[in-house]
Order: C-alpha cells, then structure tokens, then sequence
C-alpha cells in the first residue's frame, strides 16, 4: 500500500484494540503534529505561493482531525493526557533526512518525509477500519484513511514541484527503503499510531 517497503506486523491491530485509549490519545497529537508542521513549513518556506496554498487547509483539516479524536476520547469518557515521543517519527528525521544542499533541497526532503508518515499513517488507519470490533471507529478510520491518502499524494505533488519526478521517485523509493528499516526495528508497540 502506498509503496511501502514493510507492512505493519499483523499483531499491531490485536495489540491496538486492547489499547483504544492509548491509540486515541496518541492519535490526537499525531494529528497536532501534522498541523505544526505544516505550520512551521508555511512560516519557513513563505515566499513559496504554492506551499502555502496547499498547506493553509491541511493545517486546518488535521486540526479539525484533532478535534474529532479529542471527542472520541470524550465520548469513551478519556481525557487526553500527556503527550508521548513519536520515536517512529524521530527514527526517521535521524536516519533518513539529508542535512544540507540548498533550501529547495531541504524543502523537498520535508515534503517527502511528510508524505512518508502520512503513507504509513493511512496504512495503520486501514488496518483499524478493518480490525477493530468498535463500529464506530471503525468508520471513524476509514475516513481518516482517506484523507491521509489524500495528504500523502499532495506531498509528493508539492515535490515534483521543485525537482523532477525521476528525483523525487528515486529520492522516495530510497526513503521507503529506510522507513522499512525504522519499521523493522521497533517494538510492536499497540498503544502508538506508528
């Protein structure tokens, strides 16, 4: 799905319907963190039209997703709590993002990385649509399955915008070469989205 190199450890799904707090709390900042960054691109990369077009209501939908997770864990009477390390996005910043070149070079590398998580967010949200026994979520994920679809090809979209489609398929292939290897190398962990 999406290019993914490494698909989810099927155990990820029992795991995580024994957890559905931890999930819907760690969920709730994974979206708030897909808004920041989107903020902080905006803000660094302002001179860039198109950047700013495209992410200005992807800040609002994924606070908006936010939002609506804040009131599934309402809903089952759980508040929020405190916010976690994404390891999984760390391992990734570390492991795959490029330090230097130009500021287009730095740009495109974020983009990527964006619509790398995005990929593997909306593969985790197809397997809860279709594992988990709660109707509701249910049907809750399989719309955010949708939208993250969404998100990742408008991500790689944006960095065709800046290098060629060859650069960004080779560059993307390599990234998903590598977020297999982060994926490998965790822990099963049911009450993380990634």
């Amino acid at each position: 799905m999406l290019g993914l190199k490494l698909a989810t450890d099927p155990n990820w799904i029992n795991l995580a319907e024994k957890s559905i707090e931890e999930i819907l709390v760690d969920h709730a900042y994974c979206e708030q963190k897909a808004a920041s960054t989107c903020i902080s691109m905006i803000t660094l990369y302002a001179e860039h039209d198109d950047i700013v077009d495209a992410l200005t209501p992807i800040v609002a939908e994924e606070w908006g997703h936010f939002q609506m997770v804040l009131r599934q864990l309402k809903n089952r009477g759980f508040s929020l709590g405190r916010k976690r390390n994404d390891t999984y996005v760390q391992q990734l910043y570390k492991k795959c993002i490029h330090k230097g070149g130009s500021r287009i070079d730095q740009l495109v590398e974020k983009l990527l990385i964006c619509g790398l998580i995005e990929a593997r967010s909306c593969e985790r949200f197809k397997l809860l649509s279709e594992g988990i026994s709660d109707d509701s979520l249910k049907e809750f994920y399989r719309n955010l399955m949708v939208s993250e679809a969404g998100h990742y090809r408008l991500f790689l979209d944006l960095a065709r915008n800046y290098w060629t489609a060859e650069k960004v398929k080779t560059r993307f292939d390599e990234l998903l070469e590598l977020e297999a290897e982060v994926i490998l190398n965790a822990d099963i962990r049911g009450d993380r989205i990634h």
